[in-house]
C-alpha cells in the first residue's frame, strides 16, 4: 500500500510550534504529548534500523513507529495484532452493530470531564444493552458485547457515541443453553433508547452530587445542583438516538468492520487533501446527504484543524476497548467455549504456538520481503533514538517505492 502524499504529521510539524505558543495555557499535557509523537513519529528521533536484501543488497532504511494510539500511522498493525487475538473468539452466528450517542449539550460538558462521561457512557449503554437483552419480554438471554468508543464525527467535531458488536443471540439465563435472536432483528431501539436515557441521566446525577464533575466557561454555572437539574431537564422529554443497523454478512465480514472501528482514529492520512500555511482541506461524509452526495470536501483555518483533531485526545490510562456480559476479560474463554458447545460448533481454541527463537549467531530479519527481488531483508544496524544510521538506503527509482508504513 502506496504512503499517502499528506500526513497529520506534516501538518503538525510545519504549524505546531506556532499552535503551541499561541495556545499556551489552555493545552494539556496530554494533548502535548499527542502532538510531539505523531511529529516524530517513524523519523530519526526515534531511532530505527537498516536491512538489506541477502540477494540484491538493496538497502532501506526503517524508522521507530510513536505507537501512540492516537496517531493516524501506528494504528494498522495494531489493528492486526488486535483483530489476530479476537479471531478465535468469533461465534457463528449473526452479529449486530448498536450505537449509543450522547446528546449535544451533554456532549457539551462531556469535553471538559471526559474520563467521567466517558465512562458513565460506557456504563449506561452497556447496562441498558444487558438488562434489556435478558428481559423475558425481549431475549431473556446473557449476551456478550464489545464496545468502542469514539468521540469524534466526521468534520472532527465532539461527538460521543459508543459502537458496539454484538453476536445475535446468548446464553439462557440458567446457562443450559443458545437463545438465538429473530432472524434481522436484535432488541427494540425505543425500549434500549428510553432505558439508556434514565440510565445515563441517573448517573451523571450521582457524579454530579458526589463532586466528580468540573464545569468552566459558559457552563460553569451549572456547579450549582438546581442550575444542572434544570439544564438536564428538557433532555428527559426527549428521543435519545440509538442506531442499530441490519447484522453483518459473515465471521470474516464482523472482523475486517471491527478493525476499523476498534482502532480508528479521529481522521485517516488518506482523507487529507491539501493543506498550505492558512488551510487544511480534507474529505468527509455527511451522513445527513444520501448516496455519493455524502462525500464532501471541507476546509478549515489551520489553527482549527488541529484544534478539531486534539479535542479527541483520551484521557491516559482510558480504555477505549471493553467489553461486557459474557466478553468480559475474566470469563470470556469460558464463555466462548460453552457457547461453541450450546451451538455445537467444533472449539476452536489451539495450543499457542511456540515463538521462533532467533540463535545468538543468527540474522535478524524482517517479515517484509525485498520490495525488488522478494529476498529477505536482514538488519544490518540499529540506530538509537535522535541519531542517524551509517548506512545510506538504495536510491529510489520511478520502478521501486519504498514504504515503511
Amino acid at each position: 500500500m502506496s504512503r499517502p502524499a499528506l500526513e497529520v504529521a506534516d501538518i503538525f510539524r510545519d504549524h505546531g510550534a506556532a499552535w503551541r505558543s499561541a495556545n499556551a495555557g489552555h493545552v494539556s499535557l496530554g494533548q502535548l504529548k499527542v502532538m510531539s509523537a505523531i511529529e516524530r513519529c517513524r523519523t530519526a528521533a526515534l531511532g530505527g534500523h537498516v536491512a538489506r536484501c541477502e540477494k540484491c543488497s538493496h538497502t532501506l532504511i526503517a524508522y521507530n513507529s510513536c505507537r501512540n494510539r492516537h496517531c493516524p500511522k501506528c494504528q494498522g498493525a495494531a489493528a492486526k495484532e488486535w483483530l489476530a487475538a479476537r479471531e478465535a473468539d468469533l461465534l457463528p452466528v449473526p452479529y449486530f452493530h448498536v450505537v449509543f450517542t450522547l446528546p449535544a449539550p451533554i456532549a457539551d460538558i462531556a469535553y471538559q470531564n471526559k474520563a467521567i462521561i466517558y465512562d458513565i457512557l460506557f456504563k449506561a449503554s452497556s447496562e441498558t444493552m444487558l438488562t434489556i437483552a435478558a428481559d423475558p419480554k425481549h431475549l431473556g438471554a446473557r449476551i456478550g458485547i464489545t464496545a468502542v468508543l469514539h468521540t469524534w464525527g466526521s468534520a472532527l467535531i465532539h461527538h460521543p457515541h459508543v459502537h458496539m458488536i454484538v453476536p445475535g443471540g446468548g446464553f439462557s439465563l440458567d446457562g443450559q443453553r443458545w437463545i438465538p435472536c429473530r432472524p434481522h432483528y436484535f432488541l427494540p431501539v425505543q425500549v434500549l433508547s428510553r432505558l439508556f436515557r434514565r440510565l445515563l441521566l441517573e448517573k451523571l446525577i450521582a457524579a454530579h452530587k458526589a463532586g466528580q464533575l468540573k464545569f468552566f466557561g459558559d457552563h460553569a454555572a451549572l456547579i450549582e445542583r438546581k442550575a444542572f437539574a434544570a439544564y438536564l431537564a428538557p433532555l428527559r422529554t426527549i428521543e435519545w438516538v440509538v442506531y442499530a443497523k441490519d447484522p453483518f454478512g459473515g465471521p470474516k465480514v464482523v472482523l475486517a468492520y471491527l478493525s476499523r472501528y476498534t482502532h480508528r482514529v479521529a481522521i485517516s492520512n488518506r482523507r487529507l487533501i491539501a493543506f498550505d500555511e492558512n488551510s487544511v482541506t480534507f474529505r468527509y461524509k455527511d451522513y445527513r446527504a444520501d448516496g455519493r452526495a455524502r462525500y464532501k470536501v471541507m476546509t478549515l483555518p489551520t489553527h482549527e484543524f488541529i484544534r478539531r483533531f486534539l479535542i479527541h485526545v483520551l484521557p491516559d490510562s482510558f480504555h477505549r476497548i471493553r467489553y461486557y456480559g459474557l466478553f468480559a476479560s475474566a470469563s470470556r474463554a469460558d464463555n466462548i467455549a460453552r457457547a461453541r458447545q450450546l451451538l455445537t460448533v467444533p472449539s476452536r481454541s489451539k495450543q499457542p504456538e511456540p515463538r521462533e527463537t532467533t540463535a545468538v549467531d543468527e540474522p535478524r530479519v524482517l517479515p517484509r520481503p525485498c520490495p525488488c527481488c522478494g529476498g529477505r531483508m536482514i538488519i544490518i544496524e540499529t540506530f538509537a533514538r535522535g541519531c542517524n544510521p551509517k548506512h545510506c538506503p538504495t536510491p529510489a527509482s520511478a520502478a521501486i517505492r519504498i514504504d515503511t508504513s
